[in-house]
């Protein structure tokens, strides 16, 4: 899959090249082009940005600028974004979704934003990370391409992601390692018994106690078994 990046701070995203994601570069899985906008400008002083008709606070980012910026990688086949608090919430959904796109083209704002007239041009998708509001789209690309990377084949095993948090509706079970005794805190029985079905179904249980205590209104959208009903209502 390949991401290209429109972006005024690329040095922002040399993090991408560390652990998997790291891993998957150098695997051809993935490929991470940032363009940075800046050049694209023709002021002299490579500005990009413009005071706001009708008055405000802060810059506006010009939108020829961006253009340039965004034709210069432009393919028909490309799935464009826009990183921004306006738009829809990145969901679990969404990121698998993404990860079966050949190409991405990210558009990362900043300032007070970009020129509304290059958006309506463009006409991406719109994608935020939250409802609150961060400083640029740099950091919300990059948790955009390290989520949907993970879904890219080949990344990582298919049973990393099968049974994470969100993947099955539900919260991820407790995990454990060694030292079997940590701080008079044990490792569950069940997990060194090497019986696969009560294992299975332990965890089983647990995420659904974890998603019950933390998140119990995913619980609305999961399709449960009896036995699942069955260990919901002994929680009440």
């Amino acid at each position: 899959m390949k991401f290209d990046v429109l972006t005024l701070f690329p040095e922002m995203f040399e993090s991408l090249n560390e652990s998997v994601l790291g891993r998957a570069i150098e695997k051809d899985l993935i490929d991470i082009n940032l363009i940075n906008i800046r050049d694209f400008s023709k002021d002299k002083h490579k500005k990009v940005d413009d005071t706001p008709y009708g008055g405000g606070a802060g810059m506006v980012m010009r939108p020829d600028v961006v253009y340039d910026a965004y034709k210069s990688v432009y393919k028909p086949n490309a799935r464009v974004i826009y990183m921004t608090p306006q738009g829809k919430k990145l969901d679990q959904q969404k990121v698998e979704s993404l990860s079966k796109e050949q190409h991405l083209i990210i558009l990362c704002g900043h300032y007070e934003g970009i020129d509304q007239r290059v958006i309506d041009e463009i006409n991406p998708e719109e994608i935020s990370i939250g409802d609150y509001v961060l400083t640029g789209g740099e950091l919300p690309a990059m948790v955009l391409i390290d989520s949907v990377s993970r879904y890219v084949e080949g990344v990582l095993n298919e049973e990393s992601t099968s049974e994470e948090s969100f993947s099955t509706g539900l919260l991820e079970y407790p995990q454990y390692t060694r030292p079997e005794v940590f701080e008079n805190r044990e490792v569950p029985e069940v997990l060194k018994s090497g019986h696969h079905e009560n294992i299975r179904k332990w965890r089983r249980a647990e995420s659904l106690k974890n998603t019950y205590n933390k998140r119990p209104e995913l619980l609305k959208d999961v399709e449960l078994s009896d036995e699942d009903k069955k260990l919901l209502n002994d929680m009440n």
